[in-house]
């Protein structure tokens, strides 16, 4: 299903621009590194252009908003566009301000977005205009259960269908969907939410996988996605008696040796 998705990242090493926040930054750029690709943290609106240019991917984080970034933000989003370069959005925290949720729409409005990431809570937001979040995490309320996942995916495909982006929501059960068919996926672990930056490195991960796969967008958000949670999966299986701190890192240790047919061995997914 996702041949040589990894290999072809590894590669090819695309170079992804990352504008992300300042809590998670330094996760970012070190499991950029570890699946292949190498990060570029550029924020600054004078160099956001010509950086972008370089890359072969465009990750943009709301996660710590400012009125500077936004600007760096939509500018180097534009240049992505014109150069045809997949653009990721993680809409960190949307619908927890009305500022927040003010800049993802402004966002939308001026950057065409490939895939957009986040939780269900963010991603109802993304949809609605609105919405309720805990913090950047999700609404105990917007919880993927097997329950509800029939109408969730509906729901993603409308997105997608409405936006023209690939929509991955991500949680205790991940869905990554075009507005005609879903990939569910069952990969991860539930330690993976105690650690800050499990989404933003995987939006990153994202990232270089489409930047390396850029003909198969589709596949290489879910390759993403499997891949990430199957090293929170492997990383626990090896945690013994050490905790969140030593997790992350474990988390980063395996995506740095996730090949083809680990991820090929490992991935929990079915099409819907």
């Amino acid at each position: 299903m996702f041949e040589k998705i990894v290999s072809n990242t590894r590669e090819n090493t695309p170079m992804v621009h990352t504008i992300t926040n300042y809590v998670t930054v330094n996760d970012c750029a070190n499991i950029i590194l570890a699946c292949g690709g190498a990060p570029i943290m550029a924020d600054d609106i004078n160099e956001v252009e010509e950086i972008t240019s370089i890359c072969q991917g465009l990750v943009i984080n709301i996660g710590t908003l400012n009125d500077r970034t936004i600007l760096s933000m939509i500018k180097a989003g534009k240049k992505a566009n014109e150069l045809g370069h997949p653009v990721i959005l993680d809409p960190v925290g949307a619908g927890a301000s009305k500022f927040r949720t003010e800049t993802v729409f402004k966002l939308l409005k001026e950057v065409k977005f490939t895939v957009i990431r986040g939780n269900y809570s963010e991603i109802k937001t993304v949809y609605k205009g609105s919405g309720t979040t805990r913090g950047v995490d999700a609404d105990i309320k917007d919880m993927i259960e097997e329950d509800n996942l029939d109408e969730i995916i509906v729901f993603a495909k409308s997105l997608s269908k409405k936006t023209g982006s690939i929509i991955a929501i991500t949680g205790s059960i991940d869905i990554v969907s075009s507005a005609e068919r879903a990939f569910v996926i069952r990969n991860g672990h539930p330690l993976m939410s105690k650690i800050t930056g499990s989404g933003c490195m995987l939006s990153t991960v994202i990232g270089a996988y489409c930047g390396a796969n850029y003909e198969q967008i589709f596949e290489a958000t879910a390759a993403a996605v499997s891949a990430m949670g199957l090293c929170g999966e492997l990383a626990y299986d090896v945690l013994e008696n050490r905790g969140t701190a030593t997790y992350r890192t474990l988390i980063i240790d395996f995506m740095s040796k996730m090949n083809d047919s680990i991820l090929r061995g490992g991935a929990q997914i079915e099409v819907r």
